[in-house]
């Protein structure tokens, strides 16, 4: 292999520090969820129901002087943005008050109207959507039963897979993957839409395909060294497969870098949760799911014996 992050099997004492790393993931967790509570999350318009128009303008505006245009459609609140920091694409997100809902025909034809006769130029309208409120609201149960389900699934997949304690490890650092990263998006007021669910359900399977690679190997050696002790056991599991999981992750992370500078707008946020959720969803595997089985009664698969 010509390129290798690490070389040899390290030593490293991952199960000794394991409360500094319980205490670390825990003040991220407290401040994720303070954050959910007094902040909330920036819902898009998946979510939220309205509207959302993205402009290709033939000449530079001023962004001021399209919000004012726009305000005067009297739609309700409404956010405007540079895309690619130019002054020529522009992105209109409207919350649409409750007595404009449902005739989205009537209410794009005014905005493309205003922009059409205050700009005398050609417009292109590069993405247009509506969302009503009915729809939003299932948007969001079904975005929650999604992640609740894909935990679940993953709960009983260890389960039989492995054993009870296996499957509580893995589900522990589940909800805390979902957790640092929902946290993420409000602390950062990012756009959370259906985009970012499905980031999370990836998330989700990366981070478990990870904790399983870990598991497999601490199974193996439950078989392979019956006398040794089950702290010694688990630091021999995890610094046997760092190679593979942190070459892994640097070589997925570095494909998303590139879908993040180059993949545009749409793609931006998406980009941005999966890199932050794999690092965390690393992180989780190594330093939560494994170190978190001291704690519990591992089965061995056979009764212990002379080796």
């Amino acid at each position: 292999m010509l390129f290798r992050f690490i070389k040899q099997t390290p030593k490293i004492s991952f199960i000794e520090n394991r409360k500094k790393f319980y205490i670390l993931s825990l003040f991220f967790a407290i401040i994720s969820i303070f954050s959910l509570w007094f902040k909330e999350l920036n819902f898009g318009i998946d979510f939220k129901g309205g509207l959302l128009v993205e402009i290709k303008l033939e000449n530079d505006i001023e962004l001021e002087s399209l919000r004012n245009n726009i305000a005067t459609l009297n739609y309700g609140d409404f956010t405007l943005q540079k895309l690619d920091n130019s002054n020529d694409n522009f992105l209109i997100k409207i919350e649409l008050s409750s007595d404009l809902q449902g005739n989205q025909e009537t209410l794009i034809a005014r905005l493309k109207e205003k922009v059409q006769n205050n700009y005398e130029e050609k417009v292109d309208y590069r993405r247009i959507e509506y969302v009503g409120p009915t729809v939003s609201n299932e948007l969001i149960m079904t975005g929650i039963m999604a992640i609740v389900i894909a935990i679940f699934s993953m709960l009983i997949y260890i389960w039989f897979r492995f054993e009870l304690p296996f499957a509580i490890g893995a589900v522990l650092a589940l909800i805390h993957d979902t957790i640092l990263t929902i946290g993420m998006f409000s602390i950062t007021s990012l756009e959370f839409n259906l985009s970012t669910v499905a980031a999370i359900l990836l998330i989700i399977g990366y981070s478990m395909n990870d904790t399983v690679v870990v598991y497999d190997r601490v199974r193996e050696n439950l078989k392979k060294f019956k006398r040794l002790d089950t702290f010694s056991l688990l630091n021999k599991s995890i610094n046997e497969t760092l190679s593979r999981t942190i070459n892994t992750t640097a070589t997925t992370i570095l494909a998303l870098l590139a879908l993040f500078i180059f993949g545009g707008n749409i793609i931006k946020d998406f980009s941005l949760a999966m890199i932050w959720g794999i690092v965390i969803g690393t992180y989780s595997s190594i330093l939560i799911a494994t170190p978190i089985l001291l704690n519990m009664k591992i089965r061995k698969t056979n009764k212990e014996s002379e080796e």
